[in-house]
């Protein structure tokens, strides 16, 4: 074991790897309630005609398996100290944007994750992630991820009640006396103190202590069943499993889901790659300034992606919170199996579900919106033909509840920015290609 995950070449050993392991589960533990409850739209009350609500039971096991599985995989097969997990903004886009807002069901949604995963794993192996990766530039990547905390966070103040609507606004201040509101403001104060201390794992602890406020003030049902409400049996699969399978003939002719389906694959695209250099560059794995074993890696992610798909589960990607766990000393991959096997463990807590209410939940989705949101300080606001495709790219995210509609926007603007400067010859091909889908996208949607 020693051998395989050449604990002496970097420099570790079992106890490191162990305490690395454990503290990146800790940092990204908070999925395994996030994301149940941002899939089944909880807090949602009315759902678009012929919407059904996703099981979220069943979404806490998918997303449980998911994130063990991938990690395991990242860890034997690319040896790399990086953890996955269904993404935030990925499962805000499956369930705000493409669920709520455009009417698709889940299991047709999750389809097009299913296929993404698949497209993703075909470039991977043919090369062309690298030709796609450069031809679109780093001001549009850097200007998504701003977008989608931004959208984030906008989801997590309603969910909050902190952000209400109103129709002479669109949006005003919520009813801050709310007693359910007040729980979630405490969660934000508590989330941003532990993590402002540095503790590793902070936006878990604050659900956690949030949760039981909650419950001594009355506000929050304390759990029932299983061994003093907090171990029971593994919630079924059954509900999603294989529906990605099955939905996958009624989309493939759908030009709504292709735009679905690309922003998938962009979002996830950039996403690992980002985290991939980051990670790696912390740990000291970088050699040349190339990542050794990166096909290997996006193969794993990009696994995972097909594997959570057809368990239940949006979009399973490389979380930053690896970053936690190289912090503490991790360097090989058996940092990463050991997170995935805490995961697994993680499955016997299903009932503690019923007490992370979306008042809980909220702190986290603001606070990640927090951390991606810190993409704007790297764009280059000087150039108006970048700053106005970026501003863009943000803005529209939150202000149409979609995604998909500001990276549409962004790159609409990008190429004719770009040309009206006299920069057409920077220009790539691709990127053209991409200026005339996203154009068709909104001629087909008027």
């Amino acid at each position: 074991m020693k051998n395989f995950f050449q604990f002496e070449e970097l420099g570790t050993n079992y106890r490191t790897e162990f305490i690395a392991g454990l503290t990146t589960f800790l940092s990204m533990a908070y999925i395994l309630f996030v994301n149940p409850n941002t899939l089944a739209l909880v807090g949602v009350e009315q759902l678009p005609d012929g919407v059904t609500r996703i099981d979220q039971g069943a979404v806490f096991t998918a997303t449980a398996l998911a994130a063990a599985l991938g990690s395991i995989i990242m860890g034997v097969f690319a040896k790399y100290p990086i953890a996955l997990a269904p993404g935030m903004g990925l499962n805000a886009f499956f369930a705000y944007t493409v669920v709520l807002s455009q009417g698709i069901n889940w299991d047709k949604a999750l389809a097009g994750v299913l296929v993404s995963g698949l497209i993703f794993i075909v470039l991977t192996v043919t090369g062309l992630r690298e030709k796609v990766i450069n031809a679109i530039p780093s001001n549009l990547k850097l200007s998504v991820g701003a977008g989608i905390g931004l959208f984030i966070a906008f989801i997590g103040f309603q969910n909050a009640g902190i952000i209400a609507g109103s129709d002479a606004t669109l949006v005003q201040l919520g009813e801050l006396s709310s007693p359910t509101t007040l729980l979630a403001i405490f969660g934000i104060v508590i989330s941003v103190i532990l993590l402002a201390l540095g503790i590793k794992g902070g936006i878990f602890y604050g659900m956690i202590i949030t949760s039981i406020v909650g419950m001594v003030a009355g506000l929050i049902s304390p759990p029932s069943g299983g061994i003093g409400g907090v171990v029971g049996s593994v919630p079924s699969l059954t509900p999603t499993f294989g529906a990605a399978i099955e939905a996958l003939p009624s989309i493939l002719l759908s030009g709504d889901m292709w735009i679905v389906i690309l922003t998938f694959l962009f979002v996830d695209f950039f996403d690992t790659a980002g985290t991939l250099v980051a990670v790696a560059t912390q740990a000291g794995l970088m050699k040349n300034n190339k990542l050794p074993r990166a096909g290997r890696a996006l193969f794993a992610d990009s696994a995972a992606t097909v594997v959570g798909a057809v368990a239940g589960t949006s979009t399973t990607t490389s979380y930053i919170e690896s970053t936690a766990g190289v912090g503490a000393g991790g360097r090989s991959g058996f940092t990463a199996v050991v997170t995935g096997c805490f995961f697994l463990l993680a499955l016997l807590f299903s009932p503690l579900l019923s007490v992370v209410t979306q008042e809980v939940t909220a702190p986290a989705l603001i606070i990640v919106g927090v951390l991606m949101s810190s993409a704007l300080k790297n764009i280059d606001w000087d150039y108006f033909e970048i700053a106005v495709p970026a501003f863009m790219t943000i803005i529209a995210m939150p202000l149409t509840y979609s995604i998909a509609t500001g990276i549409s926007i962004g790159f609409i603007f990008y190429p004719i920015t770009m040309l009206l400067k006299g920069r057409g010859k920077e220009i790539h091909p691709i990127m053209y290609f991409l200026f005339f889908v996203f154009l068709a996208y909104f001629i087909f949607l008027s």
